[in-house]
């Protein structure tokens, strides 16, 4: 099977939404590291089992953000490298190597979505004393 070839632009296309995500996950990154430093202060003064358990869910979430970096960059460097070989007209190792890099973008995005619905629970647990009051 032959595929059709692979402009050099289509993974130059990849390059901004990359960069994009990257910079989300460092985001994502730095808010729970600047909560973890504050619940860690706050358990070595009270020892509240409590803020343990959000410390272990912290890490968790930590450890995937971590994972979805590194997916991320692998991605960016596959495409990089896509690129390069396109332009040196290697058209099928570069077609290989974009299609790796949308797996790994892929394996990134769906660590994300796994981290958020993470994240999502947990904020319902820290909730889940407070009832809503309607008007």
């Amino acid at each position: 099977m032959t595929l059709p070839e692979l402009p050099l632009s289509t993974p130059s296309l990849l390059f901004p939404a990359i960069s994009l995500l990257m910079l989300a996950y460092t985001n994502r990154f730095l808010g729970l590291a600047a909560v973890v430093r504050g619940l860690h202060a706050n358990w070595q003064s009270t020892q509240e089992p409590i803020l343990l358990a959000q410390i272990r869910s912290l890490r968790k979430r930590i450890q995937i953000i971590k994972h979805m970096q590194t997916m991320g960059v692998l991605s960016l460097m596959f495409c990089v490298a896509s690129t390069t070989l396109l332009f040196f007209k290697q058209q099928t190792v570069g077609q290989i190597t974009f299609g790796v890099s949308l797996i790994l973008m892929l394996a990134s995005l769906t660590l994300s979505l796994v981290e958020i619905q993470i994240s999502g629970a947990a904020l319902d647990l820290q909730l889940r004393d407070v009832k809503c009051r309607e008007k």
